[in-house]
């Protein structure tokens, strides 16, 4: 049995990373100003918050069901059975959508509720990969997906209070008292919702407190080990790459020897916040999704 996995661009992987791991991604739509771009396609970063710079109306959709289906039509010609996996059900729609989709393709779909987002929801679709290449049907994926889709946490600084305000979360007066005193909102995103986490005075608390609230995450998860790390180790920003690369750095200090993967967040979540956030992230490994180097003489 030969299985796809089709993830879409909310897991923030860039279409060549989704290439090289051999992962099938459906680009996002985004209205700018009653435009529709597709995230990836006709629509880059830098394009994007250029556009958010000049005051553009900028808002998320949900991709239409041509689009899904089309793509998942175009996967089973070539596979026999697909893994879909998009974004949270508690962030979007797009995923009861799905599942209504997929009545129609008589089992050989299998829509994931993974309650995830961005590079947990790119980690989701990795494991994905692993499992069907190590045998397990769709049907058997998607069980293990949900059975852990809680086995993740994201926490997210956001710099600037503009966004929040115009997309109504904070209020005019509470935006403007926030800038003054330099408060920096940590978000956080677990399963159906995101929430306010803590409210820091700059960016140096707010690491603090996202880097403590992600070791409190691997302590969830099995605690610190260096050897064998029970925990993949997430970044993202939007448009902050030096800031992120240095918390990086920082964060490295912290969890010694464990991987970190750093990826731009999807324009879902940057047109709520706007540019300049970090994120930091925890991810329970799952063992059957990973990897491992094969024995000498073995290939």
């Amino acid at each position: 049995m030969k299985t796809a996995i089709v993830v879409d661009s909310n897991c923030g992987m860039l279409p060549e990373d989704a290439k090289e791991h051999g992962i099938i991604m459906l680009p996002m739509p985004v209205i700018v100003n009653g435009r529709e771009y597709k995230e990836h396609v006709d629509l880059a970063y830098d394009q994007f918050y250029q556009m958010l710079k000049e005051g553009a109306d900028v808002s998320t959709s949900q991709p239409s069901a041509g689009d899904v289906i089309d793509l998942w039509k175009k996967t089973l010609k070539e596979y026999d059975e697909l893994v879909y996996i998009p974004m949270s059900s508690g962030l979007s729609g797009s995923c009861q959508s799905a599942m209504i989709y997929a009545e129609d393709f008589d089992g050989k779909v299998q829509v994931v509720n993974n309650q995830r987002i961005s590079v947990t929801q790119r980690q989701s679709a990795l494991d994905a990969k692993v499992m069907a290449e190590n045998g397990a049907s769709a049907t058997e994926i998607k069980k293990r997906l949900e059975e852990t889709k809680f086995e993740s946490h994201i926490y997210i600084m956001v710099d600037t209070l503009k966004y929040l305000k115009k997309g109504g979360r904070v209020t005019p007066a509470a935006a403007m008292i926030g800038t003054v005193l330099n408060l920096k909102p940590v978000l956080q995103i677990q399963g159906e919702k995101l929430d306010a986490y803590s409210k820091c005075r700059g960016i140096k608390a707010a690491k603090k407190i996202m880097t403590n609230a992600v070791m409190d995450g691997v302590n969830e998860f099995g605690g610190l080990d260096p050897e064998h790390p029970n925990c993949w180790i997430g970044m993202a920003h939007t448009q902050n790459f030096e800031a992120a690369q240095q918390f990086m750095e920082e964060t490295k200090k912290v969890f010694p020897n464990y991987d970190i993967h750093l990826d731009q967040l999807p324009l879902s979540i940057a047109c709520h916040i706007g540019p300049g956030s970090l994120a930091l992230t925890c991810t329970k490994v799952l063992p059957e999704g990973v990897q491992y180097p094969a024995e000498d003489g073995q290939k």
